[in-house]
Parts: C-alpha cells; structure tokens; sequence
C-alpha cells in the first residue's frame, strides 16, 4: 500500500522510529557509475534529455544504498529552456543562459502550453522510474523555485550574490515580476505533467532565497511557493510538497504555514535543535547535515549524524544533507551515514 512508504508517512506527520532517507544530489559526480553512464550519455544536457540513461542514473543510488526516495534525474533550468531561453553547460563552470531583461525579451518567451514540447523526455524518465523503482521506494520530482531559476535567466549564469536580479527588481520591477510569473505559471505546469507521470512528491528549490531581504523573502521567495503549493493542491490533492528556502536562517520559523508545504527542508546553517524548537512543531523537516562530512567522514560524521537524528526524534523527520553532495565525497562516507541513520 502507498502509505506504507515511509517518506510518505513522514510528509504525512508521522513521527517514525528511525527517520526516511534520501539525498540532495544522490545520482551525482560523487559515484562512478554516474560518471559511466553521463559519458555514454555526451554531455549533461543529453543525460537530463535522454529518459533511460537519465532514470539509470536516478535508480544508480538506489541500487547501491537503498535510499528511502529517489528524486528524478534532471535539472531547475530545464524550465528556462522550455519556456526559450537558450541553455549550455561550459566544462568546469557551470550553466551559461541567454537573458532576459526587458519586456521585449519577455514577451518573445514561449507561451505556456509549449512548454512540454521540450520537457516531454523529463515525464517519460518519470514514468520509467514509477515502474523500475522498488515498490517501498518514494519518486520525487522537483523545480527550482521562481525566485532561484529568475536569478539564472536574468544574470545568464550563477552568480556569487544575485546581484543583477536584486538589479532589475529594483529598477524594472514590471519586468522582473513579469519573469517570476511566468515562472511560476510554467512551474506548476512542469510539476503537475511530473506528478501525472508518477512523481509521488514534488520539491520546490530555492537555492538562493538566502539573499532575498526584508519584505522582498515574502514577496519573491514565499509567495511563489505557496501559489505552486496551492495550484498543485488543487490539481493533485495528496501529493505532499517540500519547500527548502536555502539561507533562511530564523526566516524558516512559520515557512510551513506561509508556503502550504507538507514538509520543509532545512540547511546546515540552522542548529538542529534550534529547527525541531522552531520549525518540526509545524509539521516534517528535512535536513540536515553538512554535505562536507561526505568528504571527511570518519568518528565526526557518525556523531554529527546521530546528534541530527537525536535533536528532531520528536516529529516527523526525513534525514537529508543541508545541501546537495558534492563531487568530491567519498561513496563510502554515504553508507556510513545511513547505516549511523538506521541502526542507531
């Protein structure tokens, strides 16, 4: 029975002898096999667009450590491309994007319903993972959040403070709102076709809602959130949603109740204890623990672990890492924090 599985019954409110477990970034640079199959695949955007060697790489982790959940094999600017923006990958430093500035270049971005043109390959990796995955395994499907993905299609690129997205806000706000709403109009599209496909929760990243300040967190991280919460509520009632504001900070506190969201991923710069006070007695975190123990492992990470585990053992709890693991961990290092996780 669905329900059984055990991040569902987390998501659910259910406080759990020992804590569901999953991975930013499971299927990733850090494994071998990953590295096998992205060279058959030619480069990164083949992989995400190829949907059996983007689910061989989804189910890679789970094959070897059984986590609780795999999340789909894929990435949040797959969404820009979708909507026109053009999308490429320079070796060694990440995603380049044509941008968008102005209400000319606005306006030439694609209409909604043609979106799924391109992201069609994204549904059917979903629908072979719905069938490939072990039955007690959860499918996550995910997006970058409006205010995350617009830094990207502003500036072309990651940038160390999004400085030129805080730039149009303040300067060509008509624009700027423009872009996070076609944004968030194009996300709950893209999650609802994940969902139909067999995604059994969706994830929403905010990976730099830690720069956003004052009114403008509610305004540009929060709001959007809750309105592609409550759209996929009404579309898909039961599917559960997780919302991770990355930097928060004391921001977490009420994040559950302002976004709608089942659950609420939290990352390493918050204390443990502090978020079971502040922010589990709102329903499920998910966190988390530093992505840096997965390089140095040893006595530090099973301590660091336990004391994670320990500090939210009285709510509902999904073990995570703060942020996604990086290419330079140790595959070993990741078993030594689920067997920590499951055998105390």
């Amino acid at each position: 029975m669905t329900q059984q599985k055990t991040i569902l019954r987390a998501l659910a409110g259910e406080t759990l002898d020992t804590p569901p477990i999953w991975m930013m970034r499971q299927a990733g640079r850090y494994l071998p096999e990953y590295k096998a199959t992205r060279a058959q695949a030619g480069d990164f955007l083949s992989l995400c667009y190829n949907p059996e060697l983007a689910a061989e790489v989804t189910l890679q982790p789970i094959r070897r450590y059984g986590f609780d959940a795999a999340i789909l094999f894929a990435d949040i600017l797959l969404l820009p491309q979708a909507l026109g923006a053009d999308l490429w990958f320079v070796t060694g430093e990440g995603p380049r994007l044509s941008t968008i500035t102005s209400a000319d270049e606005l306006a030439q971005l694609k209409p909604l319903e043609a979106i799924h043109d391109t992201l069609n390959p994204v549904y059917e990796t979903v629908k072979i993972l719905s069938q490939e995955l072990p039955k007690e395994t959860t499918l996550i499907g995910f997006a970058g959040a409006p205010w995350t993905v617009a830094t990207y299609m502003i500036a072309g690129q990651g940038t160390p403070d999004q400085g030129p997205a805080h730039a149009l806000k303040a300067e060509n706000r008509a624009v700027f709102e423009g872009i996070t709403d076609r944004i968030t109009e194009g996300t709950i599209a893209y999650l609802s076709k994940q969902i139909e496909a067999g995604a059994e929760v969706v994830k929403l990243f905010d990976s730099w809602a830690g720069s956003l300040q004052g009114e403008d967190f509610t305004e540009f991280s929060i709001k959007p959130m809750q309105r592609i919460t409550a759209a996929l509520n009404e579309k898909h009632p039961g599917i559960p949603v997780i919302a991770f504001p990355r930097g928060a900070g004391e921001r977490y506190t009420g994040v559950h109740a302002a976004t709608g969201a089942d659950c609420v991923a939290v990352d390493d710069g918050v204390d443990a204890a502090w978020a079971a006070e502040h922010v589990q007695v709102d329903g499920c975190v998910q966190g988390n623990l530093k992505s840096s123990h997965m390089v140095t492992g040893g006595q530090d990470l099973v301590n660091e672990t336990r004391r994670i585990c320990d500090a939210f053992s009285k709510g509902p709890h999904i073990f995570n890492l703060g942020h996604g693991i990086t290419p330079d961990a140790n595959p070993d290092n990741v078993q030594l924090m689920i067997d920590t996780v499951r055998g105390g």
